[in-house]
């Protein structure tokens, strides 16, 4: 009666730490609204972030007082496409800087402040918030010492093409990525070109149709 009593009460505790594992994860919003999470380290004192569509420019944040710059025709993107970018205008020492690459995107956050930060430096180096894969690919929790972000990578362009999903643990105190976990791909596309395409190889598996055989014409005794 006490080993089951014991055991039930071990069972509680992990489906507990499960359940708020999972209740804790929350989903990152839209790409906009992650980089509207940005906060310069260096005292900047006015900026403004600027998303490009089809050459339409539209303020998706600023800070400081009002900015004259000059609409830009390059940029960042952390979901690439080819139509749209982002780009910051920003003052400093009475002059006009843009940040129109990842790189100067990284130096101009400095210090990770929050997951939203971590995933856009991350975004450098190829993992990205995959709003069509939210549960496996755009999530994140953290804890009093670590950021933890599910994302995703594109880690085949040749056949098949292929997602891969991480988890990947930041620092709070340095920034780097201490662990990656891969969770396995979770996207697999094939075309008809694919050498390697399941459904082409069991075609050329199936047995070629027998021709049909010469009758014999019977021998005359």
């Amino acid at each position: 009666m006490i080993k089951a009593a014991t055991r039930f009460f071990i069972f509680i505790c992990l489906l507990s730490g499960v359940l708020g594992y999972a209740q804790n994860k929350k989903k990152f919003a839209s790409i906009p609204s992650i980089l509207q999470q940005i906060n310069p380290d260096d005292k900047i004192g006015s900026w403004v972030l600027v998303y490009n569509n089809y050459g339409k420019g539209e303020e998706v944040k600023t800070s400081g007082g009002k900015l004259s710059y000059i609409p830009q025709f390059s940029g960042f993107n952390l979901f690439p496409s080819e139509d749209s970018f982002y780009y910051i205008a920003y003052s400093e020492g009475g002059k006009i800087n843009y940040i129109l690459d990842m790189d100067g995107l990284k130096r101009f956050i400095g210090r990770i402040d929050n997951a939203q930060e971590a995933a856009v430096m991350l975004a450098s180096e190829g993992y990205v918030v995959d709003e069509e894969f939210k549960d496996l690919a755009g999530n994140y929790h953290e804890d009093s010492s670590n950021y933890y972000l599910d994302l995703g990578k594109v880690t085949s362009k040749e056949c098949p093409y292929q997602k891969t999903h991480y988890t990947l643990t930041v620092n709070k105190a340095t920034g780097k990525v201490t662990h990656t976990k891969d969770n396995g791909t979770y996207i697999e596309l094939y075309n008809k070109k694919c050498a390697n395409n399941p459904r082409l190889l069991k075609i050329e598996k199936k047995e070629e149709p027998k021709k049909d055989e010469p009758k014999k014409t019977p021998k005359r005794r």
